[in-house]
């Protein structure tokens, strides 16, 4: 995702079919919070914002990935963002080629995707894979049932190949990959109060019948987590992803032998609660549009916050998994032969080649995407170095 940044109020207008699905969301919120009796927690909240059945913004029906293919020169596409496989195929050629690496080493032949967005990254992954002369099984973990149809829609001459799964498999050999999937998962959001109290974050109603911050003592639990990580700073606010954590430690419960990629924005703990980053990370996206005001249109924009890879990579080695390695997008790309796949298309037409050229400068610009998304992988059972990682490893920073 990489958005204008924009404040609250100079956000596009709603038209009118999206205003009533963003006031049955609020309304469903609403009464949520009244159930659990007028405070709810923030990783509540934002799971209902983006998974209640029929109303969540990863649940109903509206556009989110914006494919810039099919948009009109100067012009930005339908959705709310745009995702490095949206962006080029050429970025799941790329991955494709440490994907073969894995599924090679370790003798499998399957891969698990969470989360396919569209299916862009399947595609390319599954194209690559074919010029590679592996005819790999692929299977896809996916809760937005509108997506899911997309998927379907997009791979449906790899017929039987592909196969979406309701639930974790009990026993997986092969390559996981999960692009921009950790960023979404619910956060708990908590401050130290101006006494230096550490308080949890929630979500109550306002009085002009809207939804307000509301704080109350952090429970042990809460605590224990946050003072691990960070020192005590009167007026710091931030988040703390523990139900990404747990998924990763649950990987070690059914990743027998692979590895998996995890691809997404952000940085290792040491950064993440950088004394000078007083707000948290939390951050909404709307129409091509960044924010930070999750009240703003719930059902109508994704939520999210930058990951703790540090948090990530311990809680993979609590599960039982290693970590193989760390680095950022670009020098990811570069070592897994980005450059040489772009070499591999026709220079001859000068303007194809151009179109071609621009998308790779942007997953690879430090300005853009190519230093503000990381890469970690984590596994287990593997017997030979990553390529993607053979330079700019990261490991000892985490």
């Amino acid at each position: 995702m990489y958005p204008q940044r924009t404040r609250p109020d100079s956000l596009p207008p709603l038209d009118a079919a999206s205003a009533a699905h963003s006031a049955r969301v609020a309304a469903h919120l609403a009464q949520t919070i009244e159930q659990a009796g007028g405070w709810l927690s923030f990783e509540r909240w934002m799971a209902a914002a983006l998974y209640a059945p029929g109303l969540g913004y990863y649940a109903a029906g509206a556009v989110k990935l914006a494919t810039p293919q099919g948009a009109q020169e100067g012009e930005l596409p339908p959705g709310d963002f745009v995702t490095a496989p949206e962006l080029t195929p050429l970025f799941a050629h790329t991955l494709a080629q440490q994907a073969a690496q894995i599924l090679q080493d370790t003798g499998t032949q399957t891969v698990l995707e969470f989360g396919a967005g569209s299916g862009a990254l399947a595609a390319g992954v599954l194209e690559e894979l074919d010029r590679l002369g592996l005819q790999v099984q692929y299977r896809i973990l996916e809760v937005s049932a509108d997506l899911r149809e997309r998927q379907q829609q997009r791979l449906t001459v790899y017929g039987a190949r592909v196969q979406w799964l309701d639930a974790l498999p009990e026993r997986f050999e092969g390559c996981v990959l999960a692009n921009e999937v950790l960023d979404a998962m619910p956060v708990t959001l908590f401050a130290w109060d101006e006494q230096g109290r550490l308080m949890e974050r929630g979500v109550a109603l306002g009085g002009d019948g809207g939804f307000a911050w509301s704080d109350k003592p952090a429970s042990d639990e809460l605590a224990q987590a946050v003072c691990a990580r960070m020192p005590a700073l009167p007026g710091y606010a931030s988040e703390i992803n523990l139900q990404a954590e747990a998924w990763v430690r649950a990987m070690g419960q059914w990743l027998a032998r692979g590895a998996a990629l995890l691809v997404d924005y952000g940085f290792p703990q040491s950064e993440h609660y950088h004394p000078q980053r007083m707000g948290g990370t939390l951050m909404c996206h709307l129409r091509h549009h960044a924010h930070a005001d999750p009240f703003a249109a719930p059902g109508l924009q994704d939520i999210t916050a930058h990951v703790d890879f540090t948090a990530m990579a311990d809680a993979a080695l609590a599960g039982g998994l290693d970590v193989l390695g760390y680095t950022s997008q670009a020098r990811f790309l570069m070592n897994a032969g980005l450059l040489q796949i772009l070499g591999r298309q026709d220079a001859g037409d000068a303007q194809a080649y151009a179109r071609l050229a621009a998308p790779v400068q942007k997953l690879l610009s430090e300005a853009e995407m190519g230093e503000f998304f990381k890469v970690l992988a984590v596994g287990r059972g593997m017997d030979a170095p990553l390529m993607g990682f053979a330079r700019g490893d990261r490991r000892n920073g985490l």
